[in-house]
């Protein structure tokens, strides 16, 4: 799966890129070298992340799974027991 990001993600990011060489390196980076910085970085790195996400995303959404017949589960035969509490308030 190809990770693609807007062209307003992409503009952002590749003036983040800029400030940060012009901020934290003896030189500055360009435009068009930043581009190709964060496009190897998107598919390089990206997949890596992105499949962390991804697993993180499952174990919470088992864990909820786990956890639904908790939040949903109703006893059966409940009806005489409701029925007799009604009665024994009278």
């Amino acid at each position: 799966m190809t990770i693609e990001i807007s062209k307003e993600q992409r503009a952002q990011a590749i003036a983040s890129i800029e400030r940060y060489f012009l901020e934290n390196m003896e030189d500055k980076i360009g435009n068009i070298a930043a581009s190709a910085l964060l496009g190897f970085f998107i598919e390089e790195v990206g997949p890596l992340i992105y499949n962390q996400a991804v697993t993180e995303v499952q174990e919470r959404l088992q864990t909820r799974i786990m956890e639904i017949d908790l939040e949903v589960h109703e006893d059966p035969f409940q009806y005489w027991r409701k029925y007799d509490k009604a009665n024994k308030r009278r």
